[in-house]
């Protein structure tokens, strides 16, 4: 019976500890719903335009990885294939892969091309997460 109990703690204890360590940054595949599902909540969402050849969003990529365990990073970043979303890219005046521009609602939070440094990336995510947007 005791080792029943154990297990049943164990299992307890795997779940709780799963459910604290699930991610907080939610990396998805862009699309047009998404982006304006979460304008129109006003929550915050990034997009980050990225392209498979691009060394520099490889290395966004792998910081964005690192931060997926922070809970204070909640939002989500919607991976724009930067070869072909050219219409939004038109639209939103980007010029290079490897381009973050945060929201929060409809309010661009910022914007960053070419950066790779985790403190500035973790900053510009975080610029959407403050409670008045900015």
């Amino acid at each position: 019976m005791t080792t029943l109990l154990t297990k049943k703690l164990i299992a307890g204890l795997s779940c709780a500890l799963a459910a604290l360590s699930a991610s907080a940054l939610d990396s998805q595949p862009y699309s047009a719903q998404a982006l304006g599902e979460a304008r129109q909540a006003g929550k915050p969402v990034a997009l980050h335009f990225h392209a498979d050849w691009c060394p520099t969003c490889r290395a966004q990529e792998k910081v964005f990885g690192e931060f997926k365990p922070d809970q204070r990073l909640a939002l989500t970043v919607l991976v724009v294939n930067y070869d072909k979303e050219r219409a939004l890219r038109k639209e939103l005046g980007v010029r290079t892969q490897s381009t973050l521009i945060v929201y929060r609602g409809d309010r661009e939070t910022a914007r960053l091309a070419g950066e790779t440094d985790a403190a500035r990336l973790r900053a510009a995510l975080q610029s959407a997460l403050e409670a008045d947007g900015r």
